[in-house]
């Protein structure tokens, strides 16, 4: 079976909201693949390259540091959960019955399609992972809901990143799971089945089941 992509939003490091959406991925049926947001982490970055004026080429590679700064403290907070740095670890963490949780630097070091900017957020680099997995879908959790808009103008609106229409491969579903959903994640997830919202990657809008 194809893995699932799941990107946890830094956004919700420091809410309630976490711990159950940690323990609702634990639930899942399906092999997953947590990719973690860079959450505080990165903002110190944003924070020290506004004093420092290091490059946003520098910049870009200390973000990817903190998503896995952030991925340590992921799989920390579930048995399932463990870090894995390359395809390798997910696949003996996948066949373990484990939830790998990507520590991205190794892979994106030397990824010459990843652009090397802030414009590239985890939002991305989980279409990037799934793009390399073969994964069927990508689920990003937000903290905001999203309705069945096209990818592309949830990207106008900021709630995803800019890069995300084009790094989205056409083979993988795009999911959008906000606070409305995580009442419900955890069975969801434990029967197989993806929470949220399924995002159409045109604007010819055809709304999908999650």
């Amino acid at each position: 079976m194809k893995p699932l992509v799941v990107k946890l939003g830094g956004s919700t490091a420091y809410h309630v909201e976490m711990k159950s959406w940690i323990g609702a991925i634990a639930q899942a049926a399906m092999p997953l693949v947590v990719v973690p947001g860079g959450g505080p982490f990165a903002d110190q970055v944003r924070n020290a390259q506004a004093r420092m004026r290091f490059s946003d080429r520098a910049a870009h590679f200390m973000a990817i540091l903190a998503m896995e700064q952030m991925g340590f403290a992921l799989a920390e907070m579930h048995p399932r959960l463990v870090p894995a740095r390359s395809l390798a670890d997910m696949g003996s963490a996948l066949s373990a019955g484990k939830i790998p949780v990507w520590l991205p630097y190794e892979l994106c070091r030397g990824a010459g399609d990843i652009p090397e900017s802030w414009d590239m957020t985890s939002d991305s680099l989980g279409a990037w992972l799934a793009g390399r997995i073969g994964a069927r879908s990508l689920l990003l959790i937000k903290q905001t809901d999203a309705c069945a808009d096209s990818v592309e103008h949830l990207a106008e609106r900021g709630i995803v990143d800019a890069l995300l229409p084009d790094m989205l491969g056409g083979g993988t579903d795009l999911y959008i799971a906000g606070p409305r959903s995580l009442q419900d994640a955890a069975p969801t997830l434990a029967a197989g089945r993806i929470p949220g919202t399924r995002i159409p990657q045109s604007r010819n809008l055809t709304k999908g089941a999650a």
